[in-house]
């Protein structure tokens, strides 16, 4: 898809824009002891995050995490051994991958979780036989 010369100037301007009202990044690392990236901020604010709740780095290996290569635009990281990508804003905002991974992480914890409640649920599904099987297509 080619931009024209308008188009190229909106989302430059778009960038400058978000370049002015976010505090850019000035370091990053890897935190062996807390298993943690760690992002500093031009403003003086560090932020850590758990490579395991990020998309593209919830795998990683200690080593993986050793090189952490900032963006030009100072609002992203690159992990090369990862070739994994992490835009800063939209980490801070919540959005730590695609829309599809994270409600699928979401899901994963949910499914996790237990309480009495829920426990309880269980033993009644199971004196009736457990999970009822979903019908086969020649059935239906």
């Amino acid at each position: 898809m080619e931009l024209t010369d308008e188009e190229f100037a909106a989302a430059n301007a778009r960038g400058l824009a978000q370049k002015a009202s976010f505090p850019l990044v000035s370091a990053a690392r890897y935190d062996r002891r807390v298993s943690r990236v760690v992002i500093s901020f031009a403003s003086g604010i560090d932020v850590a995050f758990a490579p395991r709740q990020v998309q593209g780095l919830e795998r990683a290996r200690p080593a993986d995490l050793a090189v952490i290569e900032i963006s030009p635009s100072r609002l992203g990281l690159h992990f090369p051994s990862l070739d994994a990508d992490v835009y800063i804003p939209a980490l801070l905002d919540g959005f730590f991958g695609a829309r599809s991974w994270m409600a699928a992480e979401i899901g994963k914890r949910g499914g996790a979780s237990t309480s009495e409640a829920k426990v309880a649920a269980s033993k009644r599904n199971g004196r009736l036989g457990g999970r009822p099987r979903k019908p086969t297509p020649e059935a239906a």
